[in-house]
């Protein structure tokens, strides 16, 4: 497996309760109506929380995030904030108490062979991977594979693989559609930075031949991964697992990546490989 450890917990935020309420209202593109109706409470009620007029109790506070779907991290943040303890611990995944969801993330992941897997937390670094990951990864450099590596730098950098994905412009698209999701659920200064020096990357040359050999069975229900490769071209699609319910800042943050092949030949390759991956 490789991994890397987890990040550090962010510092609780200066601003007011007020204004971070407001702020994540809007950024959920609710009215205060939508929000009052959906908490129970009057608007006026909301109105005088968002303005600073009333304290919000803790249960209240907790009910709101619980709405709005905020994040486990920053439901802390929002606590702290309005004078509370925070609720949600976050512990290292080597923790004893995360024991447990540490041996089911292996288990995926080894489990998932002779396909790749890989776990990643909030921010794309990676946390875990199996043994097929990094016979993909030839040819990338150095830089990109110091730990912490970033999945998403790593994929679209023009010295990482990007100039082996056939469909590139097509997964670079997909890509960068997630990123914004994420960033438009969590406001993620990190992930707004990881975005914009993501668009700043030169688009990497392509074998224009390989477009002809870009298409896949499931090109109409996904987008597939097609990566050019001494094993010939190997396509995929993927799915992304989390944890349900999670009660823990890091497991709540963490996504589990798995990749099917999208053809037969792709998944014959991929069985000759898998004598490789133990040497």
């Amino acid at each position: 497996m490789i991994s890397t450890p987890t990040l550090p917990a962010s510092s609780p935020s200066a601003r007011p309760v007020s204004d971070m309420l407001r702020a994540w209202r809007v950024r959920r593109r609710m009215s205060q109506l939508d929000l009052a109706c959906e908490a129970e409470i009057s608007t006026r009620h909301l109105s005088f929380l968002e303005t600073g007029r009333s304290q919000a109790s803790r249960d209240m506070l907790l009910r709101l995030a619980e709405r709005l779907d905020i994040p486990l991290r920053e439901r802390n943040a929002l606590l702290m904030a309005g004078g509370f303890a925070p609720l949600f611990p976050e512990r290292a995944l080597d923790d004893p108490a995360l024991l447990a969801a540490r041996k089911a993330i292996d288990q995926i992941l080894t489990g998932h062979e002779p396909f790749p897997a890989l776990a990643v937390d909030r921010h794309w670094n990676l946390v875990s991977a199996n043994r097929i990951v990094p016979l993909l990864l030839t040819g990338v450099a150095p830089m990109l594979l110091q730990a912490p590596i970033n999945v998403m730098r790593l994929t679209l950098h023009p010295q990482g693989p990007a100039p082996r994905i056939a469909n590139f412009a097509e997964w670079r698209q997909h890509m960068l559609d997630r990123l914004r999701q994420q960033i438009a659920l969590s406001a993620d200064p990190v992930l707004i930075d990881l975005n914009k020096e993501l668009l700043a990357y030169p688009a990497p040359e392509h074998d224009a031949s390989a477009a002809e050999h870009t298409l896949s069975p499931y090109a109409a229900v996904a987008v597939p991964f097609q990566l050019q490769t001494e094993h010939g071209l190997l396509s995929f699609f993927s799915t992304t697992t989390i944890f349900g319910t999670p009660v823990d800042i890091t497991l709540s943050e963490l996504a589990m990546e798995c990749f099917f092949p999208a053809d037969a030949e792709t998944s014959a390759a991929l069985q000759r490989l898998l004598p490789e991956a133990g040497k």
